[in-house]
């Protein structure tokens, strides 16, 4: 599924239809296919959003999930954010990054549109930790919930999956 002429359609934060985005040389789409991941995980390095997964594992946890938005200008890749979902009633956001060169343009919106176009009538859950990221979801019609938990079994990214 692509969602170019989404990320391409006149519009702005706040309208009705909050999954189009400022026309920005972009494309979004499900494709997993030709990513470079040692330069998406150095990217996402470079603007703080690396949280130690391998090239493989971060490829590995984009594979495993129910849905996938890639945002593509050219061949890089300048966005990314993944659902994780039951495919019943409840779905998980997460991993959803904009190259800091690409922020502010509407990719992330168009990204999470897309996503959320997929899993209908299901709950959306995130976790946000920022006031910039509480904005945006916030603008995307995402409320605070009752007090989120978790756990880590054993040592953060001690696995298999991520050696």
């Amino acid at each position: 599924m692509s969602t170019t002429a989404a990320a391409r359609v006149q519009g702005r934060p706040g309208c009705a239809r909050w999954w189009q985005a400022p026309p920005v040389d972009y494309s979004v789409s499900d494709r997993l296919e030709g990513i470079n991941w040692v330069a998406v995980r150095q990217d996402l390095a470079e603007d703080d959003f690396d949280n130690g997964r391998t090239p493989d594992a971060l490829r590995r946890s984009f594979q495993a999930s129910a849905h996938v938005a890639v945002a593509r200008a050219g061949e890089r890749v300048i966005g990314l954010a993944r659902l994780l979902s039951d495919g019943v009633c409840n779905a998980y956001l997460v991993d959803v990054w904009t190259a800091s060169s690409h922020r502010r343009q509407g990719v992330a919106r168009v990204m999470v549109g897309d996503l959320a176009r997929r899993v209908p009538g299901q709950h959306i859950g995130l976790q946000v930790d920022s006031e910039e990221g509480r904005r945006l979801y916030h603008s995307l019609g995402f409320r605070p919930q009752p007090e989120f938990m978790s756990v880590v079994v054993g040592a953060w990214l001690d696995n298999d999956a991520n050696r």
